[in-house]
């Protein structure tokens, strides 16, 4: 068969793939449907996921079930003001053999894993947080010197809470920026919540089941890089991130007047494989300016904001992202 016929029947069987790997993972995290595919489209990328929701909405359940159905290796590491890097980390220990000599020995912490969720990041120090910068980026940490890698594939999914900011440390933007998507976890709409409460407090709970394996998750990661993207939805996603940046001479008034600063070629290049990861979970070959439009709250929110007048206003950020999103492709379209 040609490339593009061997490229097409990876892609369907992929799909198929995906789609039992969201039945499993919806079996122990009912209904939010988005968040779901949110957090998937995160793992194909190959990125991280902050997971941004109030206490109770089943955070925690969410990632325990990808752990389970991607076939991760998972570490939970619940994060508070005292944590020390070396407690995410690791550290080196002085050993005494039964000849008396003595040696130091590294004993892994809990970043030595495939899945790794950081629960309330926002609650330990910047010198903590600092401790992942490295392993978000460079899928490796440095202790005492030596650099050691982390297994492949490795993700971060973060969990932090939207209201609760008493004795927190705000994630600065250096590190914001690492996270490929922000998923935003809502309430349950009233049927899915009667969902929850009869399938949660019975004496039997539905078990989400393996789907994927560490392996076939990086050979989904390379496929997804193999995608094709139209050049138009290449241009669409260029101007979108180019839209949000105050100083360029072509931004609307609006963005020139409320946005303090915009994001930068990272949230491009970030677009650019999401895109990919939504059409392929809807089941479809490329990506299209709908894609864009869907996506680029996810990606943008957390990569740009608004100066302090526009939030004097209580101007939404949110809003303007899929306002602005939405105008272009529309004018986009009408060329």
């Amino acid at each position: 068969m040609s490339e593009a016929q061997d490229l097409l029947s990876d892609i369907e069987a992929l799909e198929t793939k995906l789609q039992e790997a969201r039945t499993s993972i919806t079996r122990r995290f009912i209904g939010q449907e988005r968040v779901v595919d949110l957090t998937l489209a995160a793992l194909l990328c190959g990125g991280h996921g902050l997971l941004i929701g109030l206490p109770g909405l089943g955070k925690t359940r969410l990632v325990e079930a990808l752990s389970t159905v991607m076939g991760l290796n998972g570490n939970r590491v619940q994060f508070t003001p005292d944590l020390m890097p070396a407690d995410i980390l690791g550290s080196e220990v002085l050993d005494t053999a039964a000849d008396g000599t003595r040696a130091f020995r590294f004993v892994q912490g809990p970043i030595f894993c495939q899945l790794l969720m950081a629960d309330e990041i926002n609650r330990a120090s910047p010198r903590t947080q600092s401790a992942l910068l490295q392993a978000m980026q460079e899928k490796t940490v440095t202790v005492a010197g030596a650099d050691r890698a982390l297994e492949a594939p490795f993700h971060v999914l973060a969990t932090q809470n939207p209201i609760e900011q008493e004795g927190t440390y705000p994630l600065p933007e250096a590190q914001l920026d690492r996270f490929l998507l922000q998923i935003d976890v809502p309430y349950p709409d009233r049927d899915t919540e009667r969902d929850i409460l009869l399938a949660t407090t019975g004496v039997e709970e539905e078990e989400a089941h393996q789907v994927f394996t560490a392996a076939e998750l990086i050979a989904a990661q390379t496929l997804l890089r193999r995608m094709p993207v139209g050049e138009s939805v290449v241009e669409v996603i260029l101007d979108l991130v180019r839209a949000f940046r105050p100083d360029e001479p072509d931004v609307t008034a609006r963005v020139a007047q409320t946005v303090a600063w915009g994001p930068g070629p990272r949230a491009a290049q970030a677009l650019m494989m999401a895109v990919r990861a939504r059409a392929l979970l809807q089941g479809r070959l490329a990506p299209n300016a709908e894609d864009v439009i869907d996506m680029a709250r996810p990606v943008l929110s957390h990569r740009m904001q608004l100066n302090f007048a526009a939030r004097a206003r209580g101007d939404n950020l949110a809003d303007l992202i899929d306002e602005t999103a939405a105008a272009l492709v529309r004018t986009e379209a009408a060329a």
